[in-house]
């Protein structure tokens, strides 16, 4: 059975036009070259029509692209060894820019992070990398998005992640810890006596201005040991034997 020529062209035709419909979805991009020349917007979303072979299309996706950089073995300036991996937000604002100024945007914002990466945290202190990681971040931040900006690439945030440090340096930062613990303790302790000195100074002048006061005293400590429960003899002396005893040993020095 043979066909009429006019029916094949059209059945060819309307496989033709079905093949070169494309369905880009809301984050989708489509970056068309017509005869090798790039057209001046990119493509969707929706139902888009590329008619090949005079046209060729390149998907870019618009989503954030959360990339995790590898461990980097960086020596701080202060010549601690460390590892430090990190992690990457950036996403495509310019699909024509992605595609023409770029071979491969992903692997070289990979690259690229790395490199920064290393030359960053190489010039901070090990202190910096473990306290100040909001100013470190923000540097990076700043430095990966001007360097990818002519690539249509915004890097919107960057994090370290882990900082991996060695056992000695551990061992070390643990031993200083304790030490500036323990000298806390023992300025605190130290504060504690001068206080109390100064209390029992203040006390010393209060009994000593008040001839009833030591009496005061002297019977309420030994309520104090009646009080417990303990096998302590106690012999009570009257208080004006001390101050005989004390008037005598004046009168003994002069």
């Amino acid at each position: 059975m043979e066909f009429p020529a006019p029916l094949i062209v059209v059945v060819a035709l309307l496989l033709y036009l079905v093949s070169s419909i494309h369905i880009l979805t809301e984050y989708e991009r489509g970056v068309i070259f017509r005869l090798g020349k790039l057209l001046p917007a990119p493509k969707g979303p929706g139902v888009i029509l590329v008619f090949r072979p005079i046209d060729m299309m390149t998907r870019i996706s618009l989503r954030t692209v959360v990339h995790d950089v590898p461990p980097q073995d960086i020596i701080t300036r202060d010549n601690v060894s460390v590892k430090v991996n990190a992690v990457v937000y950036y996403r495509v604002i310019d699909p024509r820019r992605a595609v023409v100024e770029v071979e491969n945007y992903m692997y070289a914002t990979s690259q690229l992070a790395q490199t920064t990466l290393r030359s960053v945290l190489g010039q901070a202190e090990l202190d910096d990398l473990l306290a100040s990681r909001e100013r470190l971040n923000l540097e990076l931040q700043q430095i990966l998005d001007n360097q990818t900006d002519p690539w249509g690439i915004k890097v919107s945030s960057v994090e370290v992640k882990h900082v991996d440090l060695p056992q000695d340096m551990q061992r070390a930062m643990a031993r200083q810890a304790e030490a500036e613990r323990e000298k806390r303790a023992k300025i605190i302790h130290a504060e504690g006596e001068l206080i109390a000195s100064e209390k029992l100074s203040q006390a010393a002048a209060v009994i000593n201005a008040q001839a009833g006061a030591m009496s005061l005293r002297y019977l309420q400590t030994l309520t104090e040991i009646s009080a417990e429960q303990n096998s302590t003899i106690i012999f009570p002396l009257p208080i004006e034997l001390f101050s005989m005893l004390r008037n005598a040993s004046g009168d003994r020095d002069r």
